[in-house]
């Protein structure tokens, strides 16, 4: 009986841990996770893991990846048909300056990523890398993460605030716009922020003097 318990235990802790993945990235893809990182205060593999666990459950990112498929991959109800004739992309394009991002994901999402690679016929290094190129680039996503971790990170008043000048853009809108929260700390964020400041304190600025012109 206890040997049995000691081998529940075990499979536990096995179950339970995280799977170390390092891909390698393109400059400019590893600038744009840091550059999230800054701005949200939250580690690169933070960032990293959030957006290749986005990335596997967003439609439109498997479709943009189901162009490099040789082999079939489950998406929910959709089944897409690889093409072995393809050549898989086991390597970034050579003189391409890269970086390596650290990543560590739980078994079930690093299970999903080995199903990626293997329809992708690529390492789960590789799948990593393309799955974030592609998840990256996908604004709803960045828009989500972003809007949420600010909004976390704000005091109420402040919250309160955000969500007045939402009901006022909202309000009698004439150009049929979908006026949302993560839209506008998206846009708060290219107006005010510099590489000063993250973008707690810009939305913090950008309030104040909103705020303070409407009382004027």
């Amino acid at each position: 009986m206890i040997n049995g318990v000691g081998e529940e235990r075990k499979r536990k802790m096995r179950s339970d841990k995280k799977r170390d993945v390092k891909p390698t990235v393109p400059l400019p893809l590893y600038e744009c996770i840091s550059r999230i990182s800054y701005i949200t205060v939250t580690p690169m593999k933070d960032v990293a893991e959030y957006l290749c666990v986005r990335g596997l459950e967003e439609r439109e990112v498997i479709e943009v990846l189901s162009k490099r498929f040789r082999r079939k991959y489950r998406f929910k109800n959709t089944l897409f048909i690889g093409k072995p004739e393809r050549v898989a992309e086991r390597s970034l394009k050579i003189g391409e300056t890269k970086r390596r991002i650290s990543i560590r994901f739980p078994q079930s999402i690093h299970d999903q990523i080995a199903e990626l690679a293997y329809s992708l016929d690529v390492t789960v290094s590789t799948a990593t890398a393309l799955l974030l190129d592609a998840a990256a680039k996908h604004a709803a996503i960045l828009d989500d993460y972003i809007s949420r971790h600010v909004v976390d990170t704000l005091e109420p008043f402040r919250k309160k605030q955000l969500k007045e000048v939402i009901r006022y853009l909202k309000k009698d809108n004439p150009y049929g716009e979908e006026i949302t929260l993560a839209r506008l700390i998206s846009y708060i964020i290219e107006e005010v922020m510099d590489h000063t400041v993250n973008a707690k304190r810009a939305v913090e600025s950008w309030l104040d003097q909103t705020i303070s012109g409407k009382t004027k």
